[in-house]
């Protein structure tokens, strides 16, 4: 071999070799794990102001992190809200509820957060609750078990006793839904913990080289999982006595149903008889302080995970690389001005509290608070930019990272919020428009069919009442499309508020007959129509038919 040749075989050993060592370089991307919470009003925590939870991990995330105090979600019900998240669209935009027949497509679960991380090099996993119908066959299609590294998860409800419900579950040491989660989060995290058998996993072990990702979901402090609790002499004390020898104030505003004289809404908008039964421990003093304790003991079951996570981190030096977002779906009434549930554009169901972790970030950023107007659709988009990726054109939601680091950042002048979940249990469609200061609500006709006559039909004829309550049928989709579009093209309301958020954060004094506010009006109204047109977007909503007809068997 010459000189020459062997100069030209050395250069092209080097090249290889440099070439090797790039691609087996460990990708030094943050981790990212994100926890959603359900049913969590703004006030549920410490650092949000609630003097008598106990919630130490989280006040401290706050602390270490940054806490948005006038986070919003975009529509006030679980799986309309959660596909917002999942795909950063609002929910007219995305076509998916309870009451709309649909699931979304393949083709647009391609575009969701969990996806596009997954195809940039993330190792991904989801534990807890999925109440996101996704493919053909929405719940029993397979498509969200097959998109995630990591599977942990049941579909729907998981009661505070998952393994009772879910059999995925069933190998967990733990028996209350928050220690059931903790085992799934361990076990993606900690490749030296007990592998779960009924976690799906892609790979045996969480690849150390690759970051990752982690949907953490829990199903509270939702009523489904504090109705069910039993305290059982085998749950832990904080499900059994913390709180109790407390005295628990009613919440603030709270009218319970024998001394409502008149109605926060008209009876015939908002159709509180045929409200869904579980929601009735709002009628009297004593069971809502009941479901209030048992709230506040979920917080602090939610908040001992969060210590718990934090530490496994610590333990695995993977603190300084992985950042935490914490956040709900919706919030819920307890009572306040003799309202229970949620799918209404008021304060308590949309404000929700919301916290980003950066360990990069500089001390002196930490521990802030922002007023900055955000919403549930930012979080993906964030998420994308924490892992130096784009947004899809498909993403309707703003990158809010840039307020983490302390930089100034006007995301948005205006939130929009709206409920397309409008059914027999008496919620009317509503659409919000507001700043830091006022907002606007416009309210349509209710024509829906009354659940209480449902109900006393299915008895009279022996029918299974959630047959008859909880079923979609083929028409119902057209329906649905006609709540989207209808105010879109040009549908009138029939009642609206007008709150002074600054004066009057309860939104007890509607103001909207106010001469003096006339002008305020008329801005909200115009915005209101840039804001839904925005949300709607263009094109027909990327879904495909999910009902009882198409799928009898479809885990509806």
């Amino acid at each position: 071999m010459t000189i020459k040749s062997l100069f030209k075989t050395t250069l092209l050993l080097l090249f290889v070799l440099n070439i090797l060592s790039v691609f087996a370089q460990k990708d030094e991307r943050p981790n990212i794990v994100f926890i959603l919470t359900d049913d969590q009003s703004y006030g549920l925590m410490g650092c949000d102001g609630n003097e008598i939870v106990q919630t130490p991990h989280l006040d401290q995330l706050s602390q270490d992190g940054i806490f948005f105090t006038n986070a919003h979600i975009t529509s006030a019900i679980c799986t309309p809200s959660r596909i917002s998240i999942l795909l950063s669209q609002y929910e007219r935009k995305h076509g998916v509820n309870f009451n709309s027949g649909t699931s979304v497509s393949d083709e647009a679960w391609e575009q969701s957060y969990p996806m596009i991380m997954r195809k940039a090099g993330y190792y991904t996993g989801w534990v807890g609750k999925n109440h996101a119908p996704i493919g053909n066959g929405g719940y029993t299609s397979g498509v969200m078990e097959k998109s995630f590294d990591y599977w942990y998860a049941g579909h729907g409800h998981l009661s505070f006793y998952p393994k009772k419900v879910h059999e995925i579950f069933n190998d967990a040491i733990a028996h209350t839904q928050p220690e059931v989660i903790n085992e799934g989060v361990n076990d993606f995290i900690d490749n030296n913990e007990r592998r779960l058998k009924g976690a799906i996993r892609f790979f045996e072990e969480r690849p150390t080289d690759k970051p990752f990702i982690l949907s953490i979901n829990f199903n509270l402090p939702h009523g489904n999982g504090t109705k069910s609790m039993k305290l059982l002499p085998e749950d832990d004390d904080i499900y059994k006595t913390l709180y109790r020898d407390l005295d628990i104030p009613l919440p603030e505003h709270y009218v319970a149903k024998a001394d409502i004289k008149i109605p926060k809404l008209p009876s015939d908008l908002l159709r509180a008889e045929d409200r869904q039964d579980g929601y009735n421990y709002v009628d009297t003093p004593e069971t809502n302080k009941e479901r209030y304790i048992r709230q506040l003991q979920a917080m602090t079951g939610i908040d001992r995970l969060v210590g718990n996570l934090r530490k496994k981190l610590k333990d695995l030096k993977l603190d300084k690389n992985t950042v935490i977002i914490f956040t709900s779906d919706h919030g819920l009434f307890m009572g306040e001005q003799g309202l229970g549930g949620k799918a209404l554009c008021y304060e308590k169901t949309t404000h929700v509290p919301m916290i980003i972790m950066d360990p990069r970030v500089k001390r002196k950023y930490k521990g802030l608070k922002s007023d900055a107007l955000v919403q549930s659709i930012d979080v993906a988009a964030t998420i994308l930019s924490i892992a130096g990726l784009e947004q899809p054109k498909s993403f309707q939601g703003s990158n809010i990272l840039p307020l983490v680091y302390g930089e100034p950042l006007k995301v948005r002048d205006y939130v929009y919020t709206e409920n397309l979940w409008s059914t027999q249990f008496g919620n009317p469609r509503c659409e919000s428009v507001q700043n830091d200061e006022w907002k606007y609500i416009r309210y349509y006709k209710n024509e829906t069919f009354s659940a209480t006559k449902k109900i006393k039909v299915a008895k009279q004829l022996g029918i299974p009442v959630n047959k008859i309550l909880y079923t979609v049928h083929d028409p119902d989709i057209a329906i649905y499309r006609s709540f989207v579009e209808g105010p879109v093209d040009g549908e009138q309301p029939v009642y609206e508020e007008l709150y002074h958020l600054k004066n009057d954060p309860a939104e007890l004094n509607n103001l909207i007959n106010d001469e003096e506010h006339a002008l305020i009006l008329n801005t909200f109204k115009q915005q209101w129509a840039v804001e839904i047109k925005n949300a709607r977007g263009n094109g027909a909503p990327k879904v495909l038919r999910y009902t009882n007809d198409s799928h009898p068997d479809g885990g509806h």
